[in-house]
């Protein structure tokens, strides 16, 4: 019978409290900071033996028990609310069965449910005995854990009870310190306040049109870069590696430019730099340049004849030489040197420099212009240098000038071969059986000593040649060991010879 009573008890306060439930003007936060408060006096009741103890609602709120071994008592609010929504749409059904003597172990949601269900009867009917049966009849001893008041004010799930599906407030983007959802800046628009000091209208506006932009660059910064291509074009001399480079870097309205910068690269260098020069041209004529950009490049070059010279003293001699051999090469008509008064303002050096190429253009055979530049230079055969040094010990004999020995050694650009200078001049002197060519020779070599335009490793080497080719030297030349001996005890006297050189002097 007190079974009877407690479930008749437990249906009634279910339906009341549903019914309170849709009257009630009580907040969420209230209603279940009340649940907890009577669940943690069910706690304290439900350890007591006797179960027809009552307890009221008012009364200090107790210390949450520890969570049992056996048993998980806490009460889960997501379940809870599951659970109220059941009981709220099928009436005091639930709460009868659920307070009926059943043998059936209940689950800790269903717990959580139960016991929320008769807090929130209790509170509304104030029927202290359907709490009590169902405190006794359904929580376990010694269980159960309350979440204090704390968690519940600090929580970010929604408070309305009645509407949403218990997520976070604003999707996660709620709280103190939260500024939105992480990578929500990404995504949202920029707002731009025109009353902003840093609001640029030009920047910001919204009508504006992209458009890729090819700077075009100065021939200052033309030359910049066309410079280290033509020093590495002297180191190399691969005319196809030039074209490449300048098909990189070049711009239509530069063109023009690519002679004036190379005739003025080379004016700053040798012969043999100057020879590579106009191949260069030739090469690069009809691939990266046409003959009107020659033609422009030589016009710029004679008006800037002034500024050159004084850099340079002989630039209209080298200019005349550069316009007559691209004319040779067939990279200009002849009439841009043939008709001068075809040129607006010409100065007095460009006058001049248009005469020297016409007067090497006067001839009918244009193939002497290939030597233009002399027959020096590493790139020639060494046949032909050696035929250099010939000629200009030859000449050497007749006019005794040994400046101009000099300049022609240096014109050569062989430093690396002057030992073959050295023994031309003492196979030159054995041979020609004279003491007047003795003297010549140790005379010159002592001044290519002194000048350092042969150095001692070559000397030493030119003469350790001679030593060496004796045996052949001697069937030429009988007297060779004796005006070999003469010549090196002369030049021993001179004072330009090394002890090795000495020491090392053959006999027959």
């Amino acid at each position: 019978m007190e079974l009877e009573s407690n479930s008749n008890k437990h249906a009634n306060g279910d339906a009341a409290s549903v019914g309170g439930g849709s009257d009630s003007k009580e907040s969420s936060v209230e209603r279940e900071l009340n649940g907890e408060i009577e669940a943690v006096e069910l706690n304290g009741s439900g350890g007591s033996s006797n179960g027809h103890h009552h307890h009221h609602h008012q009364g200090h709120m107790k210390k949450p028990l520890p969570v049992g071994d056996g048993h998980d008592g806490r009460i889960k609010r997501k379940a809870r609310r599951l659970i109220q929504r059941q009981n709220s749409g099928s009436g005091g059904g639930a709460s009868g069965a659920s307070g009926s003597n059943s043998t059936t172990s209940l689950t800790n949601g269903g717990i959580a449910a139960a016991a929320s269900s008769g807090l929130a009867s209790a509170n509304s009917s104030g029927n202290n005995s359907a709490f009590s049966s169902l405190a006794n009849g359904m929580l376990p001893a010694g269980t159960g854990y309350v979440v204090p008041h704390r968690r519940w004010k600090n929580s970010r799930r929604s408070r309305n009870l009645q509407r949403g599906r218990g997520l976070p407030k604003k999707g996660g983007a709620g709280g103190k310190g939260v500024w939105g959802l992480p990578g929500s800046e990404a995504l949202a628009e920029v707002y731009e306040d025109e009353n902003d000091p840093n609001y640029d209208s030009e920047c910001n506006d919204r009508n504006v049109e992209l458009r890729e932009v090819i700077t075009e660059i100065t021939p200052e910064e033309f030359f910049k870069l066309a410079e280290p291509i033509v020093l590495e074009y002297y180191e190399h001399g691969d005319t196809h590696e030039v074209a490449v480079s300048f098909d990189e870097i070049l711009q239509s309205p530069l063109r023009e430019h690519i002679t004036s910068i190379l005739v003025e690269i080379a004016m700053d260098h040798k012969d043999s730099q100057r020879e590579m020069t106009s191949v260069l041209i030739s090469d690069l004529y009809g691939r990266v340049i046409t003959g009107k950009d020659i033609e422009k490049g030589f016009n710029m070059l004679l008006a800037n004849l002034p500024d050159l010279i004084l850099d340079t003293p002989e630039a209209p001699v080298m200019l005349g030489n550069f316009m007559a051999r691209a004319i040779a090469d067939d990279c200009m008509p002849p009439k841009f040197v043939s008709r001068p008064e075809e040129h607006q303002q010409l100065n007095e050096h460009a006058e001049q420099a248009l005469r020297r190429a016409d007067a090497l253009l006067h001839k009918q055979v244009w193939a002497h212009l290939d030597n233009v530049w002399g027959m020096g230079g590493p790139l020639r055969p060494v046949k032909t240098i050696t035929k250099q040094m010939t000629l200009l010990l030859k000449e050497y004999l007749s006019s005794r000038d040994v400046a101009e020995a000099q300049r022609c050694l240096r014109a050569l650009e062989v430093p690396h071969y002057h030992h073959e200078l050295v023994y031309e001049a003492i196979v030159m002197t054995l041979e020609s059986l004279s003491q007047t060519t003795e003297e010549a020779m140790c005379e010159l070599l002592k001044s290519l000593d002194l000048t350092c335009l042969v150095l001692p490793a070559g000397m030493e080497q030119g003469f350790m040649r001679v030593y060496d080719d004796m045996a052949d030297i001697v069937l030429d030349v009988p007297l060779a060991y004796i005006i070999l001996d003469r010549f090196v005890e002369r030049c021993n006297r001179a004072g330009f010879l090394t002890d090795k050189i000495i020491n090392n002097v053959p006999s027959r």
